[in-house]
Formats: structure tokens, sequence, C-alpha cells
């Protein structure tokens, strides 16, 4: 007989996120993916992917909102099982150090360890400077051919080389493909300074727009898995799902499910 108890038992069972391998990188989700949803809901979505990693973009954690308020929706990703990760994308461009503060200030008060960003040459030192006061490091996210600034990891490992440690790169796979360059040989000149990976797959590796579900498309996932589990990377690889944004969390789930199965097969 099914009690109510038991019910419940079952439902809990069916959110409760997927237990992690030790000694992998963990799995998490973009909330960008679900941009076009109130923070409540994407939560939801979120627990139904079954892991507990979030990367928190402004929609659900508005950079308007009051102190009280951040904090209220911080605790919301909390009490649903979900541990933010980090904040972001976040624009950090505007060569204005009150204004580049704001940002880590923001990123304190909803409790993300780290910012993804996409900052210019010219921020970078004062960002630095924020950085080492603030204890919040930074992972500057590649965007492929249209970014003047950092299309390539390349580019973001020269501009942080000599900097503090706690600047480094979000690897963004799609954007990276598109400008041409081997994946694999990329992580291979990361090292530390990779702290953050964006997931999404292509089935044009000259352009990041024909985006397809993980899994389905060109983009080398089991070797850049591989790639991870040998360099001892113990960060975030983060599903970045830009496409059916009205209704992502079919395609979400098959590609959570590829990237879980490669991840652990390895």
């Amino acid at each position: 007989m099914t009690t109510r108890r038991n019910f419940l038992g079952a439902a809990a069972g069916f959110l409760a996120p997927i237990t992690d391998p030790p000694n992998l990188f963990k799995l998490g989700v973009a909330s960008y993916s679900l941009r076009k949803f109130a923070r409540a809901e994407a939560i939801r979505m979120i627990q139904e992917l079954k892991t507990p990693y979030v990367s928190v973009k402004e929609y659900h954690l508005r950079y308007a909102s009051t102190p009280e308020e951040l904090e209220q929706g911080r605790k919301e990703f909390e009490a649903a099982g979900l541990k933010i990760m980090s904040g972001g994308n976040i624009s950090l461009q505007k060569d204005d150090p009150d204004d580049l503060r704001r940002y880590f200030i923001y990123a304190r008060r909803c409790g993300m360890p780290l910012i993804v960003c996409a900052p210019t040459r010219q921020t970078l030192p004062k960002i630095e400077k924020l950085v080492q006061e603030y204890n919040i490091p930074i992972a500057i996210h590649n965007h492929g051919n249209t970014d003047k600034h950092f299309p390539t990891p390349q580019s973001v490992l020269a501009a942080v080389k000599d900097l503090d440690p706690r600047c480094g790169l979000c690897m963004d796979l799609g954007h990276s493909a598109e400008t041409g360059i081997d994946l694999i040989e990329a992580l291979d000149q990361t090292g530390a300074r990779l702290l953050d990976v964006h997931v999404k797959d292509t089935n044009n590796l000259k352009s990041e727009g024909d985006q397809t579900v993980v899994g389905e498309g060109l983009l080398p996932i089991v070797a850049v898995f591989r790639k991870l589990k040998a360099m001892n990377y113990r960060g975030c690889v983060n599903l970045e799902y830009e496409i059916q944004a009205e209704n992502p969390l079919p395609g979400m789930a098959k590609s959570m499910a590829y990237m879980r199965g490669v991840r652990d097969a390895i």
C-alpha cells in the first residue's frame, strides 16, 4: 500500500542529487540555461536534473536587489539542496573602481565563491586588487570569435599569467571550438588557472550558433572529460544550454545524462 509517507519519500528520492564519484570534477548547471524562468521555477528544474551545483546568472539573483533580497534568494537555493558554486557571467568592463567593487559586494552577499566574468585588459588590474581584497577568485570566460577582448582560452591565460593565482579561466567549450583551436591542447596549457568549464555541443565547429544536445554534436566531450580527469581538475563542469529557451528541460536532461555517463565511465 502506498502511504503518504512512502509517497513523500519517493518524491524526495527523485529530487535528491546523484552522489558524485570521489576524485572527479563536479557536474553543475549554469542558470543562464533557465533565463526565461523565475527563480523558484529555475530551482525546481535544476532539482530535476539531480545536481546540487549551480552557477547563478543575474536573472535569478538580480544586481538591483537589496541585501535582504539577495540573502533571501541565496537561502532559497540552499533550502532546495543546491550549492551556489559561482555567479556569472558578469561583465566587468566599466573602468570605474566603484562599479567594479559593487559586483564583488554582490557576489559576497549571494554566497558566490567564484565570479565568472568578462573584463577587459584595462579593468583587469583593478579587478585583481578586488580579488585580493575580497578573496573571491575570478574566472574569465572566453567568448569566441565575437569577443574582442578574450576570444580563446590562450588569450585569457596570457592576460593572467603574472596576476594573482586566484585570477583564472572559465573555458567555454563551444566558444573555444569556434575559434579553431584544439580543445585538448588548450586544456594542457591551462594548469591551475582553469577554475571553471562551460559545456555545450554544436553541429558546426566553425560557429557556436548551431547548438544541440550535449553528446549529439561534434565536440569531443569524451576526450575533454578524460583530459579533465587526467589533470585532476576538481572544479565544476557546468552545462550552459543556450537553445530551446522556452522549453530547455528535456534537452538539458539528455545533456546531463550524457555528461554524467561519460564522466562516471572514464
